[in-house]
């Protein structure tokens, strides 16, 4: 009996099945991070900023909502009782951070006044919130 010689095959390792493995890995992780995102204010559409900047840090939200009604992290509150408000903050946390969330369609001198609450109770760190959009 003659037994036939098995020629070799080089093995080959596929490489497009492990770029749809990644590609699938990297949507989740980037689906997941968004999702562990907290947003402490109410829902208000932002305008958008071609500089925006993404900060992990603590803070405390100001919404200004289309109508001009204001919330401290979904709390509502009034531009007359604001100051206290954010002073008591202060108090608790000297290092207190604020975050403005103005709706796009809310008036800017609304905006000016919670900003000059903020600083009147005696806080520096304030930042104005937009929206990031890609491509402009």
């Amino acid at each position: 009996m003659k037994l036939k010689k098995r020629t070799r095959r080089n093995v080959r390792i596929e490489i497009i099945p492990l770029i749809d493995i990644m590609f699938l890995l990297l949507v989740f992780f980037i689906y997941a991070m968004l999702s562990m995102s907290v947003h402490r204010g109410i829902a208000v559409e932002l305008p958008f900023a071609k500089n925006s900047l993404i900060e992990k840090r603590s803070y405390h939200d100001i919404s200004i909502a289309r109508s001009g009604a204001l919330f401290l992290d979904t709390v509502p509150v009034t531009l007359k009782e604001l100051p206290a408000v954010l002073a008591g903050l202060k108090h608790k946390d000297p290092g207190v951070e604020i975050r403005i969330s103005g709706d796009r369609k809310s008036a800017y001198e609304m905006i000016v006044r919670v900003m000059d609450a903020v600083r009147g109770a005696g806080i520096r760190k304030i930042s104005l919130e937009t929206a990031w959009r890609i491509g402009q």
